[in-house]
């Protein structure tokens, strides 16, 4: 194989597929970097049998080929070549040499028929979509999977279509996220669970799409692709909490608060906050305040915001981490506060948009 392609181009793509890399040393064609050419085109590949990538990208291709390299050797020698335009990429007795215009690089390699492929999905459920739309779904929920695998329905992203909406949501079961994305084009279905930390490399690799993605899945696999990258992730193989029947019909009462007030309020208290970030939400109706308390052998803080409040006052306890999250993903300016009683969820939406949804539960008092 010999080819000729964009430095910066190769550079981006290299990078990404690095971090899909596995680090299984049983398996150590797995941190390697597959390359090959098809047609016009320079394919790079990476998995970890869990998750997997292939992009492709234009280059002039001189001979045809392939060749696996390590992806970390090979992404720290890409991001340490400055000032140059292309890059020369030829294999030379079964290694990578690599030149530029002062360097002349030789990178061993490992044998290219070992690298597994990529499952290729057959049948199942296949739908299109924006990638920003795809992307600002599971952007809005991902914060609160849960950390630890051990229920693996719980760290995950559940993605499912009803009535000309796809929902996004997440919960690690202290706290929940859903997100509506209107798509009439799309037949229902089910759904599908995604493992979190897929969905994280995930929205690395989609966040420069700017057209649309096909995303076609069945009860192992789903992949997502459009004409330049092709990814396949495991699909989690259970059944999603069924959420909605957790989610308050009715509250006594409604905080209508603007978000930057909040933010900066949290910002001061989680100064002051203990090991739990615990955070005391009160209001007094009559005033049309809001207090933020926070108090730990560092100190206290109250700050006190102005509300619209409707309903009764209420005195409430969060981990006000949990609250942060939710402020930061969304672009609401004005939010609504509603509570069913001081020991019952909260829950966050904007004033003028249900399309995100957010309930977190409360610390006990003591």
């Amino acid at each position: 194989m010999k080819i000729e392609c964009i430095l910066e181009k190769i550079k981006k793509y290299i990078s990404l597929a690095n971090k899909i890399t596995g680090k299984n040393t049983t398996l150590p064609i797995l941190s390697s970097i597959l390359l090959f050419t098809e047609d016009t085109f320079l394919k790079i590949r990476s998995t970890n049998l869990d998750i997997g990538v292939e992009f492709k990208i234009p280059a002039k291709i001189i001979k045809q080929g392939k060749i696996a390299i390590p992806g970390g050797v090979f992404t720290d020698l890409l991001s340490n070549i400055k000032n140059e335009h292309t890059i020369i990429l030829n294999v030379d007795n079964d290694n990578l040499n690599v030149l530029v215009k002062n360097n002349n690089i030789l990178i061993k390699s490992y044998k290219p028929d070992d690298f597994p492929t990529l499952p290729k999905i057959q049948d199942g459920v296949k739908f299109t979509i924006s990638a920003k739309n795809f992307l600002s779904g599971i952007l809005s929920v991902r914060y609160s999977s849960a950390i630890s695998d051990i229920k693996p329905e719980y760290s995950s992203v559940f993605i499912y279509q009803e009535s000309g909406i796809l929902f996004f949501v997440a919960t690690d079961s202290l706290r929940l996220s859903e997100k509506k994305i209107p798509n009439k084009n799309i037949t229902d279905f089910n759904g599908v669970i995604i493992p979190i930390k897929n969905i994280n490399e995930i929205s690395k690799i989609i966040e420069d799409i700017d057209g649309d993605i096909d995303v076609f899945f069945n009860k192992n696999q789903l992949s997502i692709s459009n004409q330049n990258i092709y990814i396949t992730t495991r699909v989690v193989n259970g059944v999603f909490p069924d959420y909605r029947q957790i989610i308050p019909k009715e509250n006594t009462t409604s905080i209508i608060i603007l978000k930057q007030d909040i933010l900066d309020a949290l910002k001061i208290s989680n100064i002051f906050s203990d090991n739990f970030n615990k955070v005391n939400i009160t209001t007094n109706k009559k005033n049309k305040t809001c207090e933020i308390k926070a108090k730990s052998d560092k100190g206290e803080n109250i700050t006190k915001i102005n509300a619209a409040i409707l309903g009764d006052d209420i005195n409430a306890h969060f981990n006000q981490k949990y609250i942060m999250d939710y402020l930061q993903s969304t672009n609401d300016d004005s939010l609504s506060l509603l509570f069913n009683g001081d020991n019952k969820p909260m829950i966050i939406k904007g004033v003028n948009n249900n399309s995100l949804l957010y309930i977190v539960t409360q610390y006990n008092k003591k």
